[in-house]
């Protein structure tokens, strides 16, 4: 029904949802972990309200059920208040029946809103952001390029929460390399515990097109960790971590060891199953690499 601009990705858990392409690519683009919109036909743009509008109608028409929409691309909340009010207004307008819209959010995307801003957005529909934090330590936001630190992610989420919306943040394993392993997971954590997001899920990094580009924020020297390095951060991670209560995943297709709960709940027993990995392997199933992916 759509002519989207491909690669076109979204979070697992919009995998029932409609993918509305409101902007291309990524404006930011620069951090070095992140080749999802690297293609030439991926510079970033927005796309017209009038085409918008047409794909709602189109979809209005076919008379499918839509009760959640995904605004695409990895950038959407880098549009004015103006622009996103138009296209939660004419959502509501075509497909009276949604009842929940999200977005990928880049911290930096809500600094020039306000909260009432972001009230109002929620009070139109938009009511979950997936925040790419990646993690909370400055040194290591900085070796990736990520252009974002502890404070800005820290600001995002309070304002998210305080628009009575939900987040759903996402902390990458083994980001910092062997070097940086421990303090990424410690203040990853403490970045959780002082924002207490709805939802956290962490992924593996991963270089499918390779690590140049990546090991230049390093000089060189960034040692990816091994699996049972990457279970030794997750352990520091979790150990850490005090949330009231956090819906937990890390069931990624980068991940090796699958772990769901709701912290701190299930704390003890996720640490549990991390532990009895690393000290007892083969006792708890693995993904095989073969299994694994972005």
């Amino acid at each position: 029904m759509f002519s989207y601009i491909e690669p076109l990705f979204r979070p697992p858990s919009e995998a029932r949802s409609l993918i509305l392409q409101v902007t291309n690519g990524c404006s930011w683009n620069h951090c070095t972990f992140c080749e999802m919109y690297t293609a030439p036909q991926k510079k970033f743009s927005v796309k017209p309200q009038t085409e918008i509008e047409q794909e709602l109608q189109q979809v209005a028409n076919s008379g499918y059920p839509v009760r959640r929409v995904f605004l695409a691309d990895g950038d959407a909340m880098t549009l004015s208040f103006r622009r996103l009010k138009e296209i939660l207004l004419a959502i509501r307008q075509y497909l009276p029946d949604v009842q929940r819209i999200s977005s990928y959010c880049l911290p930096r995307n809500l600094k020039n809103k306000s909260v009432d801003e972001l009230a109002e957005l929620q009070q139109l529909g938009l009511s979950l952001m997936y925040v790419g934090c990646e993690s909370g330590d400055n040194l290591v936001l900085e070796k990736v390029a990520k252009g974002e630190t502890y404070a800005s992610s820290l600001d995002a989420l309070h304002k998210i929460k305080q628009a009575g919306m939900k987040s759903s943040v996402m902390i990458l394993n083994g980001l910092g390399g062997q070097q940086y392993s421990e303090q990424h997971a410690i203040n990853s954590a403490k970045l959780m515990n002082s924002t207490q997001p709805e939802f956290l899920s962490t992924l593996v990094v991963s270089f499918p097109m390779g690590e140049e580009r990546f090991q230049q924020g390093f000089g060189g020297d960034y040692q990816p960790l091994t699996q049972r390095q990457l279970f030794g951060e997750m352990e520091i991670l979790l150990d850490t971590l005090q949330l009231e209560r956090t819906v937990f995943r890390s069931d990624h297709a980068s991940n090796y060891l699958v772990l769901k709960g709701t912290l701190n709940r299930d704390k003890e027993q996720l640490l549990q199953q991390v532990r009895t990995a690393i000290h007892q392997p083969g006792v708890i199933p693995l993904r095989e690499e073969w299994q694994r992916g972005l």
